[in-house]
């Protein structure tokens, strides 16, 4: 290395890595790992969805064997993770804990695979395009950030750190949905197209809910404290009740903005207000138009 220039900028940047303490992790615990997280994503399609991901043919003779082994290297492989999670905060527990978190985990999952089976028959009855489940488990992205985000709600639940957001911005980037672990969704709920959604951290979505392209259930405004710091664990996200409908490009903002029971939003129509069950908000001009629904409200289901 005779340029004394490379040199030079070379040792300017070791020293800035050294200095800039806001972006270093020197001498610090390890972080959990991205490809480590997707792995244990990938690991549990083939549980959720057995047959359809995995490299392993499953019939079942083999079928026990086969997600038993699946799971113990999902065990571990996550019980590392979250001790990588935890050690920052909790350096002499974290051992002990990450493996009971990751069990803890195992046992949601039965009832997260039904939440997805609801998922995946809400995109079946909810597109007339769907030629089958197999499309649907394949190759529908808004079902693959729905499928990340319930293993990362269940997680972020546990109080598990850091993972639950790492696993749906994965999500995010390979599908273009951007939903928050810490909202709170219910059964059978399809994100049509998918690409451009936001979803919030505090958002609450009811149960047979339908949201397509580029939705927004975003906050209103950031509230802050005396000394001008965000305030942080407050309800900023909308509420959407069950058997809601939001088109293309509809923007819902504020944590006291609640959208009624069976209520259909127009595309692009920017609400900030709520409205009640069974309401039709339309953009007319530069008019939001609100009128009752022609269709009855179908009985909600549990």
């Amino acid at each position: 290395m005779n340029d004394p220039r490379l040199r030079e900028a070379i040792g300017r940047v070791v020293a800035g890595a050294e200095n800039r303490k806001l972006l270093s992790a020197i001498d610090a615990p390890p972080r959990p790992r991205s490809s480590e997280l997707v792995e244990i994503l990938r690991m549990l399609q083939e549980v959720v969805y057995p047959g359809f991901y995995g490299d392993a043919p499953l019939t079942r003779a083999n079928l026990g064997d086969r997600l038993a082994y699946v799971l113990h290297q999902v065990h571990a492989k996550l019980s590392n993770q979250i001790e990588k999670a935890l050690m920052p905060d909790d350096p002499s527990g974290a051992a002990a804990r990450a493996p009971e978190l990751a069990t803890g985990f195992l046992e949601t999952l039965p009832a997260i695979a039904d939440m997805v089976a609801d998922d995946v028959r809400a995109a079946f009855d909810g597109d007339p395009a769907a030629t089958g489940f197999d499309e649907i488990i394949l190759s529908y992205p808004g079902v693959m950030a729905i499928f990340t985000y319930r293993v990362a709600h269940a997680l972020h639940v546990a109080g598990v750190p850091l993972i639950p957001r790492m696993m749906t911005e994965f999500a995010h980037l390979e599908t273009g949905v951007d939903v928050h672990p810490g909202a709170r969704i219910g059964r059978s709920f399809f994100i049509d197209h998918g690409t451009g959604i936001v979803i919030g951290e505090t958002t609450d979505i009811g149960n047979n809910v339908k949201l397509y392209q580029g939705v927004t259930l975003g906050a209103l405004s950031f509230p802050k404290n005396e000394r001008g710091e965000l305030i942080r664990g407050t309800k900023r996200h909308p509420t959407v009740e069950d058997d809601v409908v939001i088109y293309a490009g509809a923007t819902i903002l504020g944590g006291e903005t609640v959208v009624g029971r069976g209520s259909v939003i127009g595309g692009s129509v920017w609400l900030t207000a709520s409205v009640p069950p069974g309401t039709r908000v339309t953009l007319q001009g530069d008019q939001l138009k609100r009128e009752p629904r022609v269709a009855a409200v179908a009985p909600a289901r549990r």
